[in-house]
């Protein structure tokens, strides 16, 4: 097999790897191998770099997935209100994977000034801590224990926001839910 036919095949290699990572981060260039000449081998090279840079223009930003996120939690606060537990583990697991994928996308952001915010260390903390509670009062299916453990994760989220210098994102308790088309009533058997 020579450099020509290998090529498309390492290429399809990386987007593959790529995009199933879940990450935007820069994957560095692998290098090619080749007799062919230094010139050609660098524009080989190049080739594949843009095209790895496409394919990671492809990976939803991160402000796209804290979409999602918000979306999940404020459904979450719906469920959980109408005593819905299986709808609301449901939905607090969906913001626990989203904001895992958020973080994997950018695990480290600057502040203002130019340090390093560690999203992973805050992450950790935020899963041990209020979502961790609101997982057990979901579990332990008290509504009133629910919204007050809402309440305090939404708190933990401002704090994050906070730490990102984003203090302009100021979480609530939703006013309605953020897919109407979902029946939050458990009791329903079908969905009107």
């Amino acid at each position: 097999m020579t450099t020509g036919e290998r090529l498309p095949l390492f290429v399809s290699g990386i987007a593959i790897a790529t995009t199933f990572s879940g990450c935007g981060q820069n994957i560095p260039a692998a290098p090619i191998v080749s007799a062919a000449p230094a010139a050609t081998t660098q524009t080989q090279a190049a080739d594949l770099a843009a095209r790895v840079k496409a394919l990671e223009d492809l990976i939803p930003d991160q402000a796209h997935i804290m979409a999602d996120v918000a979306d999940h939690f404020a459904n979450l606060w719906f469920a959980g209100t109408a005593e819905n537990w299986l709808l609301a583990e449901f939905y607090l697991n969906e913001t626990r994977s989203h904001l895992r994928w958020a973080v994997r996308r950018i695990p480290v952001r600057k502040d203002n000034l130019g340090h390093d915010v560690k999203l992973e260390s805050i992450l950790q903390s935020f899963e041990n801590g209020p979502l961790e509670q609101l997982k057990r009062t979901v579990a332990a299916r008290n509504r009133a224990d629910f919204e007050k453990s809402y309440k305090e994760t939404l708190s933990g989220c401002y704090a994050c926001h906070k730490a990102s210098d984003k203090p302009f994102l100021r979480p609530r308790v939703p006013a309605g839910p953020a897919t109407p088309i979902i029946n939050f009533d458990s009791r329903a058997d079908w969905p009107h």
